[in-house]
């Protein structure tokens, strides 16, 4: 009996210890489920993060409000050259000295060197706007597409058409004075802004296909009509190596700007965009997208 009591005991033991285990376990899943769905925390100062197909906010972090956008100020100037009509990608730019001397005059800015004299076509210069993130492309373009019979009006002309593109597109906090991000006091976007930005930037085929290529060697025509290899454009966009599925878009940083990333993905057929403004550290703003991506795909 004795010997009974104790084994039924042992079994009574035994099948409370399995449940509890079990609903240990389900807890640890339930737990781990609730974490991935968990809204990510970031570094970033503001987020967004949309589904691409259907506009459906995902994820949002002070997302309208205004701040400087640096470099991803690019995709408008990118977007603003294809929405030229009878665009010409092959047509060629010659390199002006005043390109290069506003590398030098702004602290050495980003840029795709380019070499003054010589011609450069439109194809390559919107690659070295993207991928580089050139200034010395992005005034180039300004200068090409821009309307006027000085350098300074055509300058004018393209920035203006920027700010009407960014009417039209219904981003109300949006504005631009400048070229390339080094704004003067009045450049500036918001993450669900420039979310929509590259959203309608990414329906151009040639954009799509610039933002995503890592690494781009153009060939220029010398002044003498020979012809140079230019050292290699590479991607200034970390996701592209390390996030599976990234098809783009744009980084920018600067002083006032902190540390942002404009980003999109596509997996499963489910492609998913964003924007993070005022990261810490290049390191940060990776993360801070890469965390967004993932919330994204998971909703």
């Amino acid at each position: 009996m004795i010997t009974g009591i104790k084994g039924t005991r042992f079994r009574r033991a035994a099948a409370v210890a399995v449940t509890t285990g079990a609903m240990l376990a389900t807890g640890a899943l339930t737990t781990t489920q609730a974490q991935a769905a968990a809204t990510p925390s970031i570094a970033a100062k503001g987020g967004y993060v949309m589904n691409n197909a259907t506009g459906t906010s995902l994820y949002t972090k002070a997302a309208d409000t205004r701040r400087s956008t640096g470099s991803t100020t690019k995709i408008m100037t990118a977007l603003v050259v294809l929405k030229q009509s009878n665009l010409n990608l092959d047509s060629k730019v010659t390199v002006q000295k005043a390109y290069s001397d506003y590398i030098v005059e702004n602290n050495w800015a980003s840029n795709a060197k380019l070499i003054v004299g010589d011609k450069v076509t439109v194809r390559q210069l919107l690659y070295g706007l993207m991928l580089p993130s050139g200034c010395d492309a992005a005034y180039a373009l300004a200068d090409k597409f821009g309307s006027g019979s000085t350098r300074s009006a055509r300058v004018k002309s393209f920035i203006g058409k920027m700010n009407t593109t960014a009417k039209s597109l219904g981003l109300k906090n949006t504005h631009f004075d400048s070229f390339d991000g080094i704004g003067k006091g009045a450049n500036y976007s918001t993450p669900r802004d420039l979310t929509k930005l590259a959203s309608a930037a990414m329906k151009n085929s040639t954009f799509r296909t610039v933002v995503k290529t890592k690494k781009y060697t153009a060939k220029t025509t010398t002044k003498s009509g020979g012809t140079r290899t230019m050292a290699p454009w590479e991607n200034t966009n970390p996701l592209l190596s390390s996030y599976t599925g990234a098809i783009g878009v744009k980084t920018g940083s600067g002083p006032e700007a902190g540390y942002c990333l404009v980003f999109a993905a596509t997996r499963n057929g489910k492609t998913v965009i964003g924007t993070v403004l005022s990261s810490t550290n290049g390191t940060t703003r990776k993360s801070d997208a890469t965390k967004l991506l993932n919330y994204g795909f998971s909703k």
